[in-house]
């Protein structure tokens, strides 16, 4: 069933035009218009989608507006044709082609760089369900070569992994909390990245740029996660899922799609976080034992929330499992980060949400057997300690680890540590009668909100 016009002003330009009926015509026009920028491929299904909602890049709409002007024989602004104000980055859909990919790279990344839509919106799992749907189930791309400038060379592309490396010990190591730090990133984007993509480049090499694409953005998705700020988390991680199609790494978009599960649980959807790690296990196939402890760690956090204690159980299973086939096994780069300690907290947090605390607390140990990199995972797994003796009515216990997360949290910036602290605080100021309680919370509440 074909979805209802969303853009009534394109449409009317399209039927005055004499496109109505003939989108393909109007797409072969935009083709040869941007013969210039490289190898446009749009065709009706691009129409069928800007129709809907989708907004192309603004280097389109400028020929789309010549075209219509041809036509027509007058002036066409680009604001008459309904796809909104320049800084407006739409909806966190799943681009149809790697042409879509990337103008929506483009528009997300300069709006970060300008700072624009900071903190604003809210995840939709709905989106995130046809995300997954769309990389699931779409066709493959047939090829990604582009002609264009600048001429891209596998070297290039190299460098762009060695940033994304860069950015991704920064966020483990102080949080994502400043704006600073992804405004940097998206500059960086910008100015850098995006010429890359709409330059020149064989099949192969793009394969390869659209993978080290889709790492940048599945690190700035998660780096805007980390800092709360869940719509802009969503753009990225969906955006990073069409790149990771389109460089045909099946792998990496599992993590991506897990990442958007991590969020959903975060954030309490439960249902739909399941939903989406399981099409991340589905899509990942037979996978390297090291990516799959990391889905299955992450079902079982979704399963833990949803109060499904066999799944959940299952799931644990399946990812220590997995784990301790990792040395015979080994996975991609991008997930050396997943190790026994990460599988424990993810175990202590699943079996604490199941009320299941002598069993969560057994994982603890190992949960804070972390290297000196993973400063907010410290933070985090402390806190999730705290909380567990908390909840199990192990006051003093709770305390005492109060105190050390208060330490772990110097120097790092993360709304998702500043959540658990808070999460804390409303556990323990049920007894404020003790004075260790008021104590530990007015330590707490002395710590440095993240900015």
């Amino acid at each position: 069933m074909a979805r209802p016009v969303t853009n009534s002003a394109f449409e009317g330009l399209l039927r005055a035009a004499g496109y109505g009926n003939a989108h393909a015509a109007f797409a072969r026009q935009l083709n040869h218009a941007g013969r210039n920028e490289g190898a446009w491929r749009y065709d009706a299904a691009s129409v069928y989608w800007w129709l809907r909602g989708r907004r192309p890049g603004e280097h389109v709409q400028a020929a789309m507006a010549e075209a219509f002007a041809r036509k027509l024989g007058r002036a066409v602004a680009v604001t008459e044709m309904g796809f909104g104000a320049n800084d407006n980055i739409g909806t966190c859909g799943y681009p149809a082609s790697v042409g879509d990919a990337i103008n929506t790279a483009e528009q997300l990344w300069t709006a970060l760089a300008k700072h624009l839509h900071q903190g604003g919106g809210a995840f939709d799992s709905g989106k995130a369900l046809q995300a997954a749907l769309g990389w699931r189930y779409d066709l493959p791309d047939k090829t990604v070569s582009r002609n264009g400038r600048p001429q891209v060379a596998s070297s290039d592309v190299q460098s762009l992994y060695a940033l994304a490396a860069h950015f991704t010990d920064l966020d483990r190591r102080h949080g994502s909390g400043s704006p600073h730090t992804r405004a940097v990133m998206a500059d960086f984007l910008v100015h850098q990245v995006g010429p890359m993509l709409r330059g020149t480049y064989t099949d192969a090499v793009g394969r390869d740029l659209m993978h080290a694409a889709a790492t940048l953005s599945g690190q700035l998705a998660f780096m805007s996660y980390d800092a709360g700020e869940h719509a802009m988390a969503q753009h990225h991680a969906t955006l990073g899922l069409r790149l990771a199609k389109a460089a045909d790494d099946r792998l990496y978009g599992a993590h991506l799609l897990a990442n958007l599960a991590t969020q959903a649980v975060f954030l309490g959807n439960a249902k739909e976080a399941a939903r989406l790690v399981e099409a991340a296990i589905d899509g990942a196939g037979r996978a390297p034992a090291a990516v799959l402890a990391r889905l299955h760690a992450t079902a079982a956090t979704a399963y833990g929330q949803s109060g499904e204690r066999r799944a959940c159980q299952l799931a644990l299973n399946k990812a220590e499992s997995a784990l301790n086939r990792t040395r015979a096994d080994t996975g991609p780069r991008w997930v050396d980060y997943f190790s026994p300690a990460h599988l424990a907290g993810a175990a202590l947090r699943c079996l604490g949400d199941l009320h299941l605390y002598t069993q969560a607390l057994r994982h603890a140990p190992e949960a804070l057997t972390l290297g000196s990199q993973n400063t907010r995972t410290r933070a985090l797994h402390t806190a999730l300690v705290a909380m567990t003796h908390a909840r199990a009515g192990d006051t003093d216990a709770a305390c005492n680890w109060g105190k050390k997360l208060a330490q772990h949290t110097a120097g790092i910036q993360s709304a998702r540590v500043q959540h658990r602290v808070r999460d804390l605080t409303s556990i323990l100021s049920s007894q404020q009668a003790s004075r260790q309680v008021n104590e530990v919370l007015h330590t707490l509440a002395a710590m440095p909100a993240a900015t």
